[in-house]
């Protein structure tokens, strides 16, 4: 989906845990840079590749993956991503998340006990196609760490906002051309409503929470919530009103 000029959502079907979504990482782009934010879960690298290139930019000169955080939905495709490629892509991602995103500890969520525990109540088929999604670890190498606050100087200007909670070192960004949050699983929406970040996937609700506030500092026109999609109507006012709700 088109957003403003040089920026588009890709939207992927998910199927996990029983449950069927869609998820939205998000492409923007420059004469110089090619950004994708978030990878989808694995076996996805067609399907972005096919996104990309519809939005009439070339996947091969793809130069930057930016990570919001460690959860398998958002590094899945990763690997694959960075094997097919013909040049380095540089991979960014906060300090906190590095090393469970370059697998030297274990995913927060997604440990082997904890997804045991969450298969119980599938059927058989179900829990057979989980556990072979998770029978690989994902991993890949973080190139560079990104920080609070940091302007990072592509595509008009992204700036980095650690929103801490739903994982410790999740970050959200703010597009400064476009005037758009992209906020990662910091906020999810449901029927153009913005609303917290879903309390099932989060260990840290009270830290989560208060990272909404942030949010309150920047002048938004449109966000992008990884689970929910895009939300353009009155996006700076629901921000405010979630932030007083904190």
């Amino acid at each position: 989906m088109k957003i403003a000029k040089d920026i588009e959502t890709i939207e992927l079907v998910m199927n996990m845990m029983g449950q069927q979504s869609v998820i939205h990482p998000t492409l923007i782009w420059d004469d110089n840079e090619i950004i994708l934010v978030d990878t989808g879960i694995p076996g996805q690298l067609g399907e972005i590749r096919e996104a990309i290139e519809k939005a009439g930019v070339s996947f091969n000169k793809l130069t930057k993956v930016i990570l919001t955080h460690q959860d398998l939905d958002h590094i899945g495709s990763l690997p694959e991503i960075l094997k097919t490629a013909d040049h380095k892509i540089e991979v960014l991602a906060h300090e906190e998340d590095k090393p469970y995103i370059e697998g030297k500890k274990t995913s927060i969520k997604m440990n082997p006990e904890r997804v045991a525990k969450r298969l119980e109540s599938l059927p058989e088929e179900q829990r057979q196609k989980i556990k072979t999604l998770f029978a690989t670890p994902i991993t890949a190498k973080v190139d560079k760490t990104i920080s609070d606050g940091e302007v990072l100087p592509f595509c008009g200007g992204i700036t980095v906002i650690f929103t801490p909670g739903h994982t410790p070192g999740h970050i959200s960004l703010y597009h400064h051309q476009s005037k758009t949050l992209i906020t990662g699983d910091a906020l999810v929406a449901a029927n153009g409503i913005l609303m917290g970040p879903n309390p099932h996937a989060t260990p840290d609700m009270e830290t989560a929470l208060h990272s909404i506030k942030k949010f309150t500092n920047y002048d938004i026109e449109t966000v992008i919530c990884y689970h929910g999609g895009v939300i353009k109507e009155n996006a700076n006012q629901q921000l405010l009103v979630l932030a007083d709700a904190q």
